[in-house]
């Protein structure tokens, strides 16, 4: 069906778009919030894959070198998505954790299941950790100590709004 050309817009389901430009002012912008805080990050933690441009955006501006990512996603099987996210391979080192105070980065917080596991993990882990997305939704289980903006909206992130390229034609 071409969009351009339905009879009815209003069925059409609205979107939050995000451009590179956005994401820029939006990345400083919570630096800002955090900066302003009284939370002082040592390490920043990206939720992969999401959470990386992000992570990294934020890491930048806040003038923090150690990074590193934990790798999560809900686990799909013969089509079928399981309730719970799952952490992938490979793992973060605990040891370089414990006692540290952690900035946890996603893109988003929609159910908000992703980041809660990560959250529950490395406070297991004897870290203190809190969190930073772009966007949360009204559903998500977990309220980010961080957020740029809150929305219910579809979300076009610039990272992923074009498919995988694929190798050229010789």
């Amino acid at each position: 069906m071409n969009l351009a050309h339905h009879a009815d817009s209003a069925e059409l389901p609205t979107k939050e778009v995000l451009t590179w430009d956005l994401f820029g002012t939006a990345s400083r912008e919570l630096a800002q919030q955090i900066a302003d805080s009284d939370f002082r990050p040592e390490i920043v933690i990206a939720v992969a894959r999401g959470g990386l441009l992000p992570a990294g955006s934020l890491s930048y501006a806040l003038g923090l070198k150690l990074a590193d990512a934990i790798n999560v996603e809900f686990y799909t099987d013969v089509h079928e998505t399981l309730p719970d996210p799952v952490l992938l391979a490979p793992m973060l080192d605990e040891d370089a954790i414990k006692g540290k105070r952690l900035l946890v980065v996603d893109d988003v917080a929609d159910s908000g299941r992703t980041l809660a596991l990560v959250l529950d993990i490395l406070r297991g882990q004897g870290a203190e950790a809190r969190s930073a997305v772009l966007y949360s939704k009204s559903a998500s289980v977990v309220d980010p100590d961080f957020v740029w903006r809150r929305t219910d909206e579809w979300i076009v992130f610039p990272w992923s709004a074009e498919p995988p390229v694929t190798p050229s034609r010789a």
